[in-house]
């Protein structure tokens, strides 16, 4: 990858607006094979211009920016990230592209996790591995009941910056800033730490690289290995339902591995001792995107290089404002956050935006509604989608939608997170369409945060063990729970559809 990156004195001109080794290394994989899908036509109004430059964006709108006080740093801050070498590579990217692909026709399924937003002072390798086992579990749990490929994408490495209701915080009559993430100003109710920092821009970087340099070592260096299965189960989880339940499906991988072993199988074979983890996180922050955006030699193509996958957030994803502008760009997997507020005829052109080729895998669409408006609204927008003959990979986000302020603790139930994911797999299923994975905010830690679950946390345990900085996460035991509905959704599509083959039909008739 040639490091092409656009001209950092763009960064000047910005108007007001409201050698790391390769994750995936197996072969890399390439989008030739569906060039042949069928252009979507954008409306003649929102294409502003066929050419398109990391720095375009500028040009339009940008919603949930900060505002820096001074400029000039920000301009050196981002100068620096740009020498930095990309965090991820192009070939990477394709690979995922693929992997979603499959998702979208049912050959695999998506889990994303991880933090609702990254934390300067949580950094640790301990918390990462913590995080990196349990996405490892939840993947074998879905694997072992789906019967197809998991697809593991975390929300860390990048996940620092977050969109917010309020431009400012007002505590006992004092008004600040609000808090947007370690990446711009700190937590603390101070003047001091809720100013807007340029260069924390640089500080998250270095995070990132840090974390995607752990991140690689475990899924190469051999602690991913389908022979360490048993040894992925968290201390605190071991005397749970959950934790027994992981258990009994770990004892029946190592046994499968017994007999293969016992049929001569070699199990140093790469599938064996290595999985494939990507990152992702929500494309907010346009000055550090743009800082990360480089161009792949091999294809001559902008790639954002601070991610594997980004996704536009609903309260950024306006048709004709920055972040659609700067995503129809990039040629990562991208995806876009949709709220029962999507109008079918919107999302139809949405899609056409920011995947005009129609390319499986490029685009997924991220529903986060509340059960009852999943049932309402969903069915409306998949008929749109289908009815344009777009391809797109359906995820469903059960947090965002079941957000509630208990005690002054905003917390999650874990009943109606579950119960979005129900209504997500039920909609599908009489829809006769592919639910592509689940996007959750959770971690490795202990946490009390989510009321309910096989936990039983309740509103009075809130405040024993309440972590975060931004919004309320499942814990671990919660986030296995979870895994195991999943699972048992995936398990019965599958068994539904081997009922509807010809094979299945004259063996019952």
């Amino acid at each position: 990858m040639k490091l092409q990156m656009s001209q950092p004195q763009a960064l000047r001109a910005r108007p007001r607006a409201g050698a790391l080794r390769a994750l995936p290394r197996r072969h890399t994989v390439s989008v030739s094979a569906v060039a042949s899908e069928p252009r979507l036509v954008v409306p003649s109004s929102l294409q502003g211009g066929s050419s398109w430059s990391p720095n375009s964006w500028r040009s339009k709108p940008a919603l949930q920016q900060p505002e820096y006080q001074d400029q000039a740093e920000v301009v050196k801050a981002c100068e620096e990230i740009a020498r930095m070498p990309p965090l991820i590579f192009a070939g990477e990217c394709r690979t995922l592209q693929e992997r979603l692909a499959k998702a979208a026709t049912g050959e695999a399924f998506v889990l994303f996790g991880g933090d609702c937003a990254e934390a300067f002072s949580q950094f640790s390798a301990n918390r990462i591995r913590d995080l990196y086992r349990l996405l490892l579990q939840m993947s074998t749990v879905l694997a072992f009941g789906g019967g197809v490929p998991i697809v593991k994408l975390g929300r860390i490495a990048g996940q620092f910056a977050k969109p917010r209701s309020a431009p400012t915080e007002t505590i006992n009559g004092v008004t600040l800033p609000a808090y947007r993430g370690d990446i711009i100003n700190g937590p603390e109710f101070t003047p001091e730490a809720r100013r807007c920092d340029p260069w924390r821009l640089v500080r998250a970087y270095n995070q990132s690289a840090a974390t995607l340099n752990l991140l690689r070592g475990f899924s190469y260096g051999g602690y991913a290995g389908l022979s360490r299965v048993s040894q992925w189960n968290l201390d605190f989880m071991k005397n749970t339902a959950e934790g027994h339940a992981y258990m009994d499906i770990a004892k029946r991988v190592d046994e499968a591995i017994q007999f293969m072993i016992a049929c001569g199988m070699d199990t140093n074979m790469p599938f064996m001792r290595e999985t494939e983890f990507y990152t992702c996180h929500e494309c907010l922050l346009l000055d550090y995107e743009e800082a990360l955006t480089r161009m792949d030699s091999t294809t001559d193509r902008w790639y954002g290089c601070s991610s594997h996958f980004l996704w536009c957030g609903e309260r950024t994803r306006q048709l004709d404002h920055a972040h659609v502008e700067f995503m129809r760009g990039v040629n990562n997997p991208i995806g876009v956050k949709v709220s029962d507020k999507m109008d079918p005829n919107d999302i139809v052109t949405l899609i056409a935006m920011l995947n005009p080729s129609n390319k499986p895998g490029r685009l997924s669409i991220i529903v986060r509604m509340g059960a009852r408006k999943l049932r309402e609204k969903m069915p409306a927008l998949i008929e749109a989608v289908q009815r344009s003959g777009q391809v797109v990979t359906w995820v469903c986000d059960p947090m965002h939608g079941n957000t509630e302020t208990v005690s002054g603790y905003k917390t999650r139930r874990y009943e109606n997170i579950r119960s979005e994911i129900e209504a997500f797999f039920d909609v599908h299923e009489q829809m006769g369409t592919v639910p592509g994975g689940v996007h959750l905010e959770m971690t490795g830690d202990n946490v009390t945060e989510c009321i309910g679950g096989g936990a039983s946390i309740s509103e009075d345990d809130l405040n024993s063990r309440y972590h975060t900085h931004c919004d309320p996460r499942l814990n671990a035991e919660q986030s296995l729970e979870i895994a195991f509905y999943v699972a048992q959704r995936l398990r019965q599509r599958r068994e539904n559809l081997a009922a509807k083959t010809p094979a299945a039909a004259a063996a019952s008739s």
